[in-house]
């Protein structure tokens, strides 16, 4: 029995309606892609954890108890074998924790840095230029703080690159 051309042509174009997608697919994912022995997962990489601590306060309580957290934290997550680094942000009245003529625990700092070489302590540059203007001289910051033109804005962008935030 033959079928008639009209027919025929109908057939071809259905079969073709399907071969041809098929076929592109394979050719584009490769031939492993329907491989069906389940494929080893890449080893887990090690996660970093990281925190940025704001002061904003003069008070000495507060910034003891940043300190403690800055010190105990980080063993924490040494004894589970994970990475660990903080960033301390300074602004406001808290700028006087990192200033070195005011700082009420400039001592408990030193020690911090010995203990802990993965913390990173900033100032907001916004807030020591208006300290500076107020007090008519030069503010001195501790040794290794670094400037950022803005505390909070700092804040910000560490959170938006996905650090944790904990409210002093």
């Amino acid at each position: 029995m033959r079928l008639p051309r009209r027919e025929l042509t109908i057939a071809m174009r259905l079969i073709l309606a399907f071969v041809a997608p098929l076929t592109v697919t394979l050719l584009l994912t490769g031939s492993g892609a329907a491989d069906s022995k389940p494929q080893p997962k890449p080893a887990a990489s090690v996660r970093m954890h990281r925190l940025v601590l704001p002061i904003n306060t003069d008070d000495p309580t507060t910034m003891r108890a940043l300190i403690s957290t800055s010190l105990n934290l980080p063993k924490y997550y040494q004894e589970r074998n994970e990475a660990f680094t903080i960033e301390v942000v300074a602004y406001n009245a808290g700028v006087h924790m990192l200033r070195a003529d005011t700082s009420p625990v400039k001592d408990m700092l030193r020690i911090l840095r010995g203990v802990n070489p993965n913390i990173r302590f900033v100032v907001c540059e916004a807030t020591k230029l208006g300290m500076e203007r107020q007090e008519g001289h030069p503010i001195t910051l501790l040794d290794n703080v670094d400037l950022v033109p803005s505390g909070p804005g700092r804040i910000i962008e560490l959170q938006e690159a996905g650090w944790s935030y904990i409210r002093s």
